[in-house]
């Protein structure tokens, strides 16, 4: 297997950025740099050059190079998804036709539904069953151009389960297809065993949980579902906080089904992103801000959910980064295409093609703390990128939505 390769003849080879850029916010989100006519060199796994064929080097060194003619395709950056739960035994198409049927997400919840019906199935599969289901999973969302993804717990709600998830995401990790965070999500509900003892649930994942995780260096984050019915902003500050002083970084799952604070506690936990916001207010744009939190919106779940969009233009405008991500899970995101993610944000949040590229790339590898790694095509950065299929420009892939229009990925300068 060669360890250099070059592309040439690249129609056009997208978000081209120095590497000290790591995020963009508000207008400089429509500003997408490109290089028409380009070429690309990689070299051990990096980007080692790049520039306009007009100004081509030629080539001294011949031995172990593979080139690669792109004449009529794209180069973009491999996506970030920087929120999935893509570990989970099953899946849930029966609450699907429920919801279909007319019962909502907490009618569904309530008769035991959702969550609790992962983690059911969850506690009954083996690590190995989950470890190849997730792989599956992993594989059909490189293939559709993912290059790094963030993956939650969550699903276990007991010590053993939620220990159980993570070890299948370190194994996940431990392959190094691709860069992968793992996030502890035990304050994802409350377990039926502990309905009528909500404190003793958050203690047992404060010291219990917690410290194992830690020892074990299972996760890189520490999330909670903030949301009326699951855990209110004092619970979630005192667990992110619990979190915190082992040495993880804060996420929250925040103003989904409700406005209910978890943009304010997350920015006051300096969490690295608030995910979801459907229910964002002009006060919490304000927060935004005034931190360096990334609002990350997951277009999958207002979709699949038929819930309120959030606010992405608004924050856009008011000149906050904007992150996308997939939220692949079973219940509410079953998807991890993040082509369709961009359809979603041209279509319904009137985001430019460039916003959401920027959204979905580096903007989205900042929410998992990568964009120094991957999420632009930049000297140094790890090789992770996709061609495209001949196109006529990269607003094509948002278009059309349908359309499979990747033909090869590359994640360390190696073909998928």
């Amino acid at each position: 297997m060669s360890n250099k390769l070059l592309i040439k003849n690249i129609k056009s080879l997208v978000q081209v950025r120095e590497p000290e850029v790591l995020k963009v916010s508000g207008q400089d989100m429509k500003t997408l740099p490109c290089i028409e006519n380009a070429w690309l060199a990689i070299d051990n796994g990096l980007i080692a050059d790049f520039g306009s064929m007009s100004d081509f080097p030629g080539i001294l060194d011949w031995k172990d190079l593979e080139v690669i003619d792109a004449d009529g395709k794209i180069v973009l950056p491999c996506y970030a998804d920087s929120h999935t739960h893509i570990v989970y035994a099953g899946n849930r198409e029966g609450e699907f036709v429920d919801r279909i049927n007319g019962l909502t997400y907490e009618e569904i919840f309530a008769r035991g539904g959702g969550i609790l019906n992962s983690a059911k199935r969850l506690h009954e599969a083996t690590e190995d069953e989950l470890f190849e289901q997730a792989m599956l999973r992993l594989r059909e969302m490189i293939s559709q151009g993912t290059g790094s993804v963030e993956i939650k717990s969550g699903y276990g709600l007991s010590v053993d389960s939620e220990l159980k998830m993570l070890r299948v995401i370190k194994r996940i990790k431990d392959l190094n297809i691709l860069p992968v965070k793992a996030s502890f999500l035990g304050a994802h509900a409350l377990p039926h065993n502990y309905k009528n003892d909500k404190q003793g649930y958050i203690q047992l994942i404060i010291n219990e949980m917690l410290p194992i995780i830690a020892k074990e260096k299972l996760a890189d984050y520490i999330d909670v579902f903030c949301e009326q019915n699951y855990f209110t902003p004092e619970e979630t500050k005192l667990i992110l906080e619990a979190g915190k002083k082992l040495g993880l970084i804060p996420k929250v799952h925040a103003e989904q089904m409700s406005h209910f604070g978890g943009i304010k506690v997350g920015v006051e936990c300096n969490a690295i992103s608030v995910d979801h916001l459907e229910y964002c207010n002009d006060e919490d744009i304000a927060l935004l801000k005034q931190s360096e939190t990334m609002p990350t919106v997951l277009p999958g779940a207002a979709f699949f959910l038929s819930l309120p969009l959030p606010p992405a233009r608004k924050m856009i405008d008011a000149g906050l980064a904007v992150a996308f991500a997939s939220d692949y899970n079973p219940g509410s995101s079953p998807s991890g295409n993040m082509n369709f993610m961009m359809s979603l944000g041209c279509v319904q949040y009137k985001l430019t093609p460039e916003e959401v590229i920027n959204a979905c790339t580096l903007n989205s590898a900042y929410a998992m703390h990568l964009s120094h790694e991957v999420g632009s095509i930049a000297l140094g950065k790890k090789a992770n990128f996709f061609i495209t299929k001949p196109i006529s420009s990269y607003a094509f892939i948002p278009y059309a939505f349908g359309s499979q229009l990747i033909e090869s990925v590359y994640l360390s300068g190696i073909k998928q």
